[in-house]
């Protein structure tokens, strides 16, 4: 049977994940604003939560139809039989968003459908779900439009980006799925030489390591598929299992560097490795990003540098772009470098001519993923903004 399906993103990875769900054998893929639609076997839901690396989560449709107001939008939810899907002693957490809607409020909404789930069970089984808003064994999402409402079931549970191995963060880690569209936006292949100079607590790096090693993102977590009344359990362990005998080890020669000038960084980098299983596929290295040289001839460097959100933080790298793009320059002609920032001032102030801009977001942060093929010479610089 063909079910319907929405996996939501980070803006701005629609593409890449339509053509990585199109490799899982996803049929009718959609890209949308914010997500990709697409459907196949409820089967298919074991495998996108296991293997994506780019979905937040995969929502399964259950119901769709007219909705206006409150009250077509409490018959929707309470229509479906939802002893079908879950058992009434597991614990529920519902979510509203909507676009165009005319219905008031969403807080009211929420309210609605939580009411219209609890009602039916107590029609049919004599009992109500608890509500936990915390850690909920079952999430009901509900996506309003102008005249329309979808009601999904949340077969992830917990995001997607996380991915069960993060021990240690820096201030403002980047999720793992945003972390991985970027890769996948840069081209970088296994094999071609890989550095992220400003690696931070390594999420970059880890997620190239995880792509080489061709390890599942979500091998070492629990889905909320697995508290669905549908869920087939020998059917999950033999999918799980094949994707743990595919792992391969380490390379005998490493292509896949992650630097920091901050030790504290690299120690994260080292337990944050440990934890993902891959540490064997990363050299772990400090040296400052303005003195380093490249670790080969030619190859793709990644990096998510910071940028302030206070005064002296702005000024302190409005100074330090321009080095760093003499730095590129002088040593690593041949590579192609991929910087995501929400500092949108990186293209001018860096010096360097980017060949690409890609829109990303991280979150709510409007950033750009710039590319910068490296050639030797001295940088034409841009003037500096007044």
């Amino acid at each position: 049977m063909t079910e319907r399906f929405f996996a939501p993103c980070p803006r701005g990875l629609e593409a890449p994940l339509a053509q990585e769900l199109g490799a899982q054998q996803a049929q009718f893929v959609a890209p949308a604003e914010g997500g990709v639609a697409f459907s196949g076997p409820r089967e298919l839901a074991y495998h996108v939560n296991l293997e994506s690396r780019l979905a937040s989560r995969v929502l399964w449709q259950v119901a769709h139809g007219r909705v206006r107001d409150e009250g077509e939008l409490y018959a929707l939810a309470r229509g479906i039989d939802w002893t079908r899907h879950f058992k009434v002693e597991r614990t529920l957490r519902v979510d509203v968003a909507a676009t165009g809607s005319p219905l008031a409020s969403l807080e009211f909404a929420t309210l609605k459908v939580k009411d219209a789930v609890c009602d039916r069970f107590r029609d049919d089984t004599g009992k109500r779900p608890s509500v936990d808003k915390q850690r909920p064994d079952v999430r009901v999402h509900a996506y309003l439009t102008e005249r329309e409402g979808t009601i999904y079931l949340d077969t992830s549970g917990e995001p997607l980006f996380k991915r069960g191995w993060r021990r240690d963060t820096d201030a403002a880690p980047l999720r793992e799925n945003l972390a991985a569209g970027v890769i996948a936006l840069s081209g970088w292949t296994p094999g071609t030489p890989f550095l992220d100079p400003m690696c931070g607590s390594g999420t970059i790096a880890i997620e190239a390591a995880a792509l080489a090693a061709d390890r599942a993102p979500g091998l070492a977590r629990t889905f909320g598929f697995q508290k669905l009344a549908w869920f087939d359990g020998p059917t999950w362990q033999r999918i799980r299992q094949r994707a743990r005998d595919r792992v391969r080890k380490g390379p005998a020669v490493l292509g896949i560097t992650a630097g920091d000038l901050d030790p504290d960084a690299l120690e994260r980098t080292r337990r944050n490795a440990a934890a993902a299983g891959v540490s064997e596929w990363l050299v772990i290295e400090q040296g400052d990003v303005l003195a380093r040289g490249a670790p080969a001839p030619g190859g793709v460097l990644i990096a998510n540098p910071p940028y302030g959100v206070r005064l002296h933080d702005e000024h302190a790298l409005a100074a330090f772009y321009p080095r760093l793009g003499d730095a590129l320059k002088e040593r690593f002609a041949g590579w192609s470098a991929f910087f995501l920032t929400g500092d949108l001032r990186l293209a001018k102030l860096i010096g360097l001519r980017p060949s690409r801009r890609t829109p990303l977001w991280n979150g709510n942060i409007e950033c750009r993923l710039f590319r910068f093929d490296i050639v030797a010479g001295r940088p034409q610089r841009a003037a500096s903004p007044q």
